[in-house]
């Protein structure tokens, strides 16, 4: 059975349509997974391989590299990076308390939680100042701040004062008492009995 020319023309037209359709999705796909894949990564290898595999497998080429491809776009790492910082400055900001590391206000003087000094107050014109400031920037007064090794030198010496102390205000035993506590020698006449 042959079919009228016209519809053989119509048969091609149709084909020609489809194919045409056809190729426009195989390139639309190899263009949007280039673009796609440069919006998520800066590797050209990668960008090269996933538009090679997009081009060598057509469709599932698409469903392989949607499972694969990064899950974020370059932008939207860079904003989440953003917002990151932007809570890392915010806590930076916020005053802590060296000792225990809870929050505190910026003119406590000393901590609530804790009782650690914080600040404190110049001599000269009373203002708050850091314990690590040599010199008060509001008047210009210097400070001795006593340095950690020396801070630790003297809780050392006022311990050992206060044991000198309390050793001294303990009664010494007589010296009777001493010659019953000690042992004898070995070789003496107590200790052969």
């Amino acid at each position: 059975m042959k079919l009228p020319a016209s519809l053989n023309m119509y048969a091609a037209g149709a084909l020609f349509v489809i194919g045409a359709y056809l190729v426009a999705i195989y390139l639309g796909l190899i263009v949007w997974t280039f673009r796609d894949i440069r919006s998520r990564t800066r590797d050209i290898l990668g960008q090269i391989l996933a538009t090679l595999l997009v081009a060598v497998f057509t469709l599932p080429g698409v469903l392989i590299y949607v499972l694969l491809r990064p899950k974020e776009t370059l932008s939207e790492e860079y904003e989440r990076t953003l917002a990151e910082e932007a809570v890392l400055q915010d806590l930076r900001e916020r005053r802590t308390c060296p000792n225990c590391q809870r929050h505190v206000e910026d003119t406590f003087i000393v901590c609530p939680h804790c009782e650690h000094q914080l600040r404190f107050k110049c001599v000269n014109c009373g203002s708050l100042i850091e314990p690590d400031w040599a010199v008060c920037p509001y008047c210009g007064h210097r400070h001795n701040k006593p340095e950690k090794n020396e801070k630790s030198r003297l809780d050392r010496e006022s311990l050992r004062s206060r044991f000198a102390r309390e050793l001294r205000a303990t009664p010494e035993p007589a010296a009777d008492d001493a010659a019953q506590v000690q042992p004898a020698a070995p070789g003496s006449a107590e200790s052969k009995e």
